[in-house]
């Protein structure tokens, strides 16, 4: 009995030995609550464009005056950000300008969600600043060929409502934080010379944000931003007058 016992204790030891390193790697992992994962997860294809964000408000929007100059901001979150957080300064005051920016979003969410956000919102003018997430793959990889597409569609629903447009040009970025790696500066550079060649071709408004708020190196310059992507205060500051010039530009006024 005694050698059998010593033969099981020696198993267990060589056993114990073996997996003591997979033991303490796991009690080490992070606990991943797999029921919250899967609810986010539905959550998000239950309404992939984020239609639900501004619905009620879309609703509860007053119909457009005689005269007013309704203008749409149209983006993610560089421009859902925009008035809404103590960093980021005040959004056009005492002016009929709607905030339709959702953080995280990519150009085909925006294609879905562009008649209820947009659309039915009849503005006279669109401010569309978008193409940052297609590039990070935020809803997965996207060729630029992809998005281009994609500001085509917005671009043909706005004119085909007889809304004016305004691109904005991508803001730079030498990195993404929630996706390190991805090395946008030479992308983001690339896409805003198609999104300013487009405009020209088809008679659209560009504003160029980029070349205010770019560094040497196709980054954000020192001080605009707190993460290197989304602009603070002193980068809203600059991008404001901009498109304010845009608007008068492309409305007349």
């Amino acid at each position: 009995m005694k050698n059998a016992a010593s033969v099981f204790l020696a198993g267990l030891m060589f056993v114990g030995a073996a997996g003591w390193g997979q033991a303490i790697a796991a009690a080490a992992a992070p606990i991943v609550d797999t029921d919250k994962q899967i609810a986010t997860m539905k959550a998000k294809l239950d309404d992939w464009p984020q239609l639900n964000r501004y619905k009620a408000e879309n609703a509860s929007l007053t119909t457009v005056a005689p005269g007013e100059d309704r203008v749409v901001f149209y983006g993610d979150s560089i421009t859902d950000a925009w008035g809404r957080r103590p960093d980021t300064g005040e959004f056009f005051p005492a002016k009929s300008y709607v905030n339709r920016g959702i953080s995280g979003q990519t150009t085909p969410q925006m294609v879905v969600r562009f008649r209820q956000d947009v659309i039915n919102l009849h503005p006279k003018a669109v401010v569309i600043l978008a193409g940052t997430n297609d590039i990070a793959g935020n809803t997965g990889p996207m060729t630029p060929e992809m998005t281009e597409d994609n500001f085509r569609s917005m671009v043909d629903l706005a004119k085909a409502n007889g809304i004016r447009v305004i691109l904005a040009s991508i803001l730079p970025a030498a990195d993404y934080p929630w996706k390190p790696g991805m090395a946008p500066a030479g992308k983001i550079k690339t896409l805003n010379a198609w999104l300013a060649g487009y405009a020209a071709n088809h008679s659209i408004t560009y504003v160029d944000y980029y070349s205010a708020m770019a560094d040497d190196n196709g980054g954000m310059k020192a001080g605009l931003s707190s993460d290197g992507v989304h602009p603070n205060a002193k980068g809203y500051a600059i991008m404001a007058p901009l498109a304010q010039a845009a608007i008068d530009k492309t409305i007349g006024r």
